[in-house]
């Protein structure tokens, strides 16, 4: 078993990269249902760096709760240590990786240990490697979750209305706006595995890179706007969001879809006249849809990019690699 105390990298304060802490800290203890984890590596997401800021851009009566001091992160992939009495199908020993209680803010994987739900964890398959499923965790179940299944009766927080997926198919296409981060380069994938056409928008510097995982045509933002060549399309899934997403409905037809990762808003009227619907999602801890994810990265049905890795002491140098933008898929603190 391991020592009283840990290493974990904790948040004292709201800022920049620069407060982030890398703390001894006590060592948890597994509640029920849940399982320690010996953590190996850890998937880095935008939450972590909107909870280190303090979240600026989210209505105070929207978000989860959270207090300082607090240890960052929820995407992990690392070994079982030990086990709360009463969980069954884990071990000792056990190799697994998870998104941790998303979407609440109290995964805590910037650490040596965690304490997991057992339901948020899926067996690591053996031929996959701590950093890519760390790397699988928030952005493989993100682009699930928008695209292919919910894996949840809970409406989004952002909508009155479920979310509902569409139908993918052979007679679909599907733009990806910001197709080379974290949850659009996995969303190019899953709408290829599904049989879809797939535009993928990024800067030009990714093209082959997608043009590799299946893109049927690139649109390189930095020099052609998406909205004046990409016609008819049926579903855009925009990673970026925002204020600039609206841009993007002229490039679907009468009764496509754009579905918003990030929060984005629209004019009801605007919709209307275009005869499109505009869709969101709260992606939701899944260890089942989790275990489907990495089955399919096994089989090389998936691909994981990853974009730079840090050690965890090191967590401010990856927040900063992440201030600049322009990821290849993602970032990811290692565990010694």
């Amino acid at each position: 078993m391991p020592t009283s105390t840990m290493k974990a990298i904790r948040l004292h304060e709201y800022g920049g990269p620069e407060v982030l802490r890398y703390d001894e800290v006590p060592l948890p203890e597994p509640e029920p249902g849940e399982v320690l984890v010996r953590v190996h590596a850890v998937g880095l997401n935008p939450p972590d760096w909107y909870v280190r800021e303090g979240m600026p851009g989210v209505p105070p009566e929207m978000r989860p709760p959270f207090s300082l001091p607090a240890i960052l992160g929820t995407d992990v992939s690392g070994v079982v240590a030990a086990v709360a009495a009463d969980v069954d199908g884990l071990s000792v020993g056990d190799e697994v990786f998870g998104l941790l209680r998303f979407p609440g803010l109290e995964g805590s994987a910037y650490a040596e240990y965690v304490a997991a739900p057992a339901s948020d964890l899926a067996r690591k398959p053996a031929r996959v490697d701590h950093v890519h499923a760390a790397g699988l965790a928030m952005s493989g179940l993100t682009a699930w979750q928008f695209l292919i299944e919910l894996g949840h009766e809970h409406p989004s927080p952002f909508q009155a209305a479920r979310h509902r997926p569409v139908a993918l198919n052979a007679e679909t296409t599907v733009l990806v706006n910001g197709a080379a981060g974290g949850v659009g380069h996995i969303a190019l994938q899953l709408a290829k595995w599904k049989g879809a056409r797939v535009i993928a928008v990024a800067s030009g510097t990714h093209e082959s890179f997608l043009r590799e995982l299946g893109a049927d045509e690139f649109i390189d933002y930095t020099t052609t706007s998406p909205e004046d060549v990409a016609h008819d399309v049926d579903l855009v899934l925009d990673t970026v969001g925002g204020p600039d997403s609206r841009r993007l409905l002229p490039t679907l037809k009468r009764g496509g879809a754009l579905f918003p990762v990030f929060v984005a808003e629209y004019d009801p009227e605007e919709t209307a006249k275009l005869g499109v619907t505009t869709s969101g999602t709260q992606v939701r801890s899944n260890g089942p849809q989790l275990e489907g994810l990495g089955r399919m990265l096994d089989a090389g049905t998936l691909q994981v990019a990853i974009d730079t890795t840090f050690p965890l002491a090191n967590a401010r140098a990856a927040h900063e690699r992440a201030g600049r933008g322009h990821l290849q898929g993602k970032i990811v603190l290692t565990v010694a």
